[in-house]
């Protein structure tokens, strides 16, 4: 049954069908071939989805988009040319720091990238700098937005494995910042070897009039995170705040946006919902399906016979999740491999928020791997370089998020 199930599904994937419909027709075959009620079916669709802290994703979702629209990135964008933007090459740096700022806001990696892009690449352009460089770099960037909390991931991946979204959120700082330190590391090195120029002198006084530029976007992932991890409120009570504070922060203090962007915005995430949504219901059949033939086990077994040595395993699974990046998106990716991986952890003596935070950054790093790598997809729509230059001059900066995910893997300690 298991050949037939992943045989169907990369069938209709190389058939052009949604990642949902592929996942969701191979379980309604190979549940009727193994003589599985199809009723099974809707109910495990609807389990899949029925739980509270998944209304958390629409939220982080329409609140990053609201955030994104307005002028809360060009400020932050801001605030880090001020801190960092004297040294040389400065202005690649504030890319990341600003990604980084952003990546605390929005929750999304392919929000951050567009957020991001639109406002520093034609600044990066007319200083000269390459670009593609500057585009891509701000497309790895954008892999921070699904690691440093909120993460959309995060919350799926705890639904799933049945884990804390509050200790997921904590543990994912840490390798936020290693990610963001490792491409800052290789911006600096390439602004001198390309002799960028320095921005503005450094100025306290104009750090202090951009910090109070955007402070209130700032206060957003204070306002969240803090209430989170205080006990004051759940992470998906934390997200409908997010939203109503966004919404008012856009309409009454920044006056970026009108009501109709608003409910412009709130279409978009819906739609966007939807299909995450979809996926996670069809994923969840698939589960079953999987859980029923005890395919995890298999799995296990067979890696085993090659080596039970936990670092050997943990390798193995690495490879598996990046190449898994390479071709799946990665909402879709985690769902899909979580239950597959995560019993191995387990038994590999791998803690499951541990595991969880491996698995985010890398199929994060899948977002600036073509063919998928929907964060190129993205800096190339926005800055209008092509995806073949871009793709080739994020070479250095997916060298050093594959090194990041390495020392994740095997320091605890990184992730929390």
């Amino acid at each position: 049954m298991s050949l037939l199930l992943f045989g169907l599904f990369f069938l209709f994937l190389i058939l052009g069908l949604p990642v949902a419909l592929a996942i969701g027709g191979a379980t309604m075959v190979a549940m009727q071939a193994g003589g599985v009620p199809l009723l099974v079916l809707p109910q495990q669709m609807f389990s899949g989805i029925n739980s509270f802290a998944l209304v958390a994703v629409p939220m982080f979702i329409l609140a990053g988009d609201i955030m994104a629209q307005g002028k809360v990135s060009a400020r932050l964008v801001a605030l880090a040319d001020a801190l960092i933007g004297f040294l040389k090459g400065g202005l690649s740096i504030v890319s990341v720091l600003a990604a980084m700022f952003f990546a605390a806001i929005s929750g999304s990696g392919a929000a951050t990238t567009a957020a991001v892009s639109s406002t520093l690449v034609p600044e990066l352009t007319r200083k000269g700098y390459d670009p593609a460089s500057a585009a891509s770099l701000i497309a790895a960037g954008g892999t921070i937005g699904v690691v440093i909390p909120p993460s959309v991931p995060m919350i799926i991946y705890a639904v799933i494995a049945q884990e804390s979204v509050s200790a997921l959120f904590l543990n994912g700082f840490l390798p936020g910042i290693a990610m963001g330190a490792g491409l800052m590391v290789v911006a600096l090195v390439q602004g001198h070897k390309r002799a960028y120029p320095k921005g503005a002198p450094f100025s306290l006084k104009t750090i202090w009039r951009s910090f109070v530029s955007a402070f209130w976007g700032l206060m957003t992932p204070v306002i969240i995170l803090g209430g989170i991890f205080s006990g004051v409120f759940t992470p998906s009570e934390a997200a409908v705040i997010a939203v109503n504070y966004a919404i008012l922060v856009s309409l009454f203090v920044y006056r970026d946006m009108g009501l109709k962007d608003i409910y412009r915005l709130m279409v978009r995430s819906g739609v966007t919902t939807a299909v995450i949504m979809f996926v996670i219901s069809a994923s969840a059949a698939l589960s079953w399906a999987l859980s029923n033939w005890q395919v995890p086990a298999q799995i296990g077994a067979l890696v085993l016979s090659v080596s039970d040595n936990p670092m050997v395993v943990l390798a193995m699974m690495l490879v598996l999740i990046l190449v898994t990046g390479i071709f799946i998106e990665t909402a879709s990716a985690l769902i899909i491999l979580t239950p597959l991986l995560l019993p191995l952890a387990l038994q590999m003596g791998v803690d499951a928020v541990h595991f969880g935070v491996i698995l985010v950054v890398g199929l994060a790093i899948g977002m600036i791997t073509p063919p998928v790598a929907i964060n190129l997809y993205v800096a190339s729509s926005v800055t209008g370089q092509g995806l073949e230059r871009i793709a080739k001059a994020v070479l250095p900066y997916l060298a050093v998020l594959v090194a990041v995910l390495i020392l994740v893997t095997y320091l605890p300690v990184l992730a929390g």
